[in-house]
């Protein structure tokens, strides 16, 4: 039969009644993080029994899009934010529940083969970040805080920061912030670069990610985005409906809402740095996470 029927097990045996636990397939994206969450989910189903194939770092997003719409694979993480901007740019809020409501309204309408199951408390967002010597001195602990000092600061942004709503946007308009030109050294958000340039001392403020392992590595301090400006990254699984039809969807769900209930950013971030910096094993960063939330014996 038709790959994705639910009719037939991925070997062509007859699908297992409601209650089993059925095989899953478990796919992410490429970076770390998107691998450890899969990894989360896949140690959490197989302590209850499941048994878990593993397709982690697949690529980018459009592959694993593609991977679970076309039932390739059955569950894959899920940046809430990204994941419906993906399909409809002008969606994402600063609202995690309503990019959770606005991303399944877009599954089903593209055919309803897929759910969001419940979402991290953490997340993974742009975050604008200073050294701690600098958010002391300045008393800086938000982006409404940055106005009154802004000509005092030199400013690392992504090139491309200007003409992003998310980044130059939302500086100038929620912050009334204006950078000259001379206080700006263009670097690519998110990288190492920038964390260096800014741990050195040779800018005062970055556009970091928000668990990006720096932030914890250096003690650098990321202000609150009092406004509201940068859409909610909570991270979710996307299951395949013919998947949940073969087993107790409720059990099934609950296993999973457990885990990611106890994701904050703050464990992201320190998870991170185990994996990026100190380059341990995702499984066991995964395992040894799991044992410490009491998640598993």
């Amino acid at each position: 039969t038709p790959a994705g029927s639910p009719t037939t097990g991925a070997s062509g045996t007859p699908a297992t009644s409601a209650g089993a636990k059925a095989p899953i397939r478990i796919g992410s994206d490429g970076f770390y993080e998107a691998k450890l969450m899969a990894e989360i989910y896949a140690q959490v189903l197989e302590a209850d029994g499941y048994k878990v194939e593993r397709k982690l770092g697949l690529g980018a997003r459009e592959v694993t899009a593609a991977a679970i719409e076309g039932a390739q694979i059955d569950l894959k993480p899920e940046y809430l934010g990204s994941g419906l901007g993906s399909y409809d740019k002008t969606k994402p809020g600063a609202d995690a529940a309503k990019n959770k409501s606005e991303l399944q309204t877009i599954l089903d309408g593209k055919g309803g083969g897929i759910t969001v199951l419940g979402f991290t408390p953490g997340q993974d967002t742009n975050a604008f970040v200073v050294r701690k010597d600098t958010a002391d001195s300045l008393k800086l602990t938000k982006m409404s805080d940055l106005a009154a000092v802004q000509d005092q600061l030199t400013w690392a942004l992504p090139p491309e920061c200007e003409k992003n709503p998310l980044c130059g946007g939302a500086l100038k308009d929620a912050y009334g912030i204006t950078i000259p030109p001379k206080k700006l050294k263009p670097l690519a958000a998110c990288d190492a670069p920038i964390a260096e340039a800014l741990n050195s001392k040779a800018v005062d403020l970055a556009e970091l990610c928000s668990t990006q392992p720096a932030i914890a590595q250096f003690g650098f301090v990321a202000l609150e985005d009092d406004k509201k400006t940068q859409p909610a990254e909570n991270i979710a699984p996307l299951v395949r409906n013919d998947y949940l039809a073969k087993v107790d969807k409720a059990a099934f769900q609950k296993l999973l809402d457990d885990a990611s209930a106890k994701m904050t950013t703050e464990e992201l971030t320190k998870l991170g740095v185990q994996v990026a910096v100190d380059q341990k094993d995702v499984a066991e960063v995964a395992k040894a996470w799991l044992k410490a939330q009491g998640l598993m014996e």
